[in-house]
């Protein structure tokens, strides 16, 4: 790459960071995906050696990656605004995550009991939508992710926030979610959102994450 294409990737994407502070959601996946376009379309002319191939390439990458990341950045947050709805006065939390997952918080008091990994009846109305949602849109990955508070081991822990991920999995697979668009984790006691020196913070620490993702914003 000569030096005024990288100049020019450079500036486009301080350029881009600037601008993306005050943009919403959709308007930044737009503005992502056009600046990672139009970099790629630049510097693959600059290697065949072509300064108009470059600047070409980079008028046609920014177009392709902005229609690419408008259309990922809509499609996560009709599905957020969804799920926000179906969720809504269950104490679930659905939030978008920095890297464009959308993160699915379910606190203790809707979905296991103390030491148990036996999905509470809260929980499953929660889960139907979440399921029905899934079996229409078949791109989305899930990673379920079990945690516990304190109280014991890490040789109860460990394996318990494991058995409650694997719960809602098993939940999910009997309502037609492919398992293979499933995978699962328990992480214990390590990954606390609040004290543990408080039954309030326990509580909170007693839950699982559901995070969505789709295979193209895989890293």
């Amino acid at each position: 790459m000569n030096n005024k294409t990288r100049l020019a990737c450079s500036a486009l994407s301080l350029s881009l960071l600037a601008a993306c502070s005050n943009m919403t959601p959709e308007q930044k996946g737009t503005a992502q995906g056009a600046g990672i376009g139009a970099a790629g379309g630049a510097i693959l002319g600059a290697l065949v050696g072509n300064r108009n191939t470059a600047a070409t390439g980079a008028v046609i990458g920014a177009a392709a990656g902005a229609i690419g990341g408008n259309i990922w950045s809509r499609k996560m947050e009709e599905r957020q605004r969804a799920l926000e709805q179906k969720t809504q006065g269950t104490g679930v939390e659905v939030t978008r995550t920095a890297d464009n997952q959308l993160k699915v918080n379910i606190p203790s008091d809707i979905s296991f009991d103390v030491g148990r990994a036996d999905i509470k009846p809260n929980l499953r109305g929660v889960l139907d939508d979440f399921a029905y949602g899934l079996k229409d849109d078949p791109a989305v990955n899930v990673r379920i992710v079990g945690h516990t508070d304190n109280t014991g081991s890490d040789a109860v822990n460990d394996p318990l926030s494991q058995r409650r991920a694997d719960s809602v999995r098993g939940y999910l697979e009997d309502r037609g979610v492919a398992g293979s668009r499933i995978q699962t984790t328990g992480r214990g006691e390590h990954e606390p959102i609040a004290d543990n020196a408080t039954e309030a913070g326990r509580a909170k620490n007693r839950r699982v994450e559901i995070y969505l993702r789709e295979p193209e914003q895989r890293g």
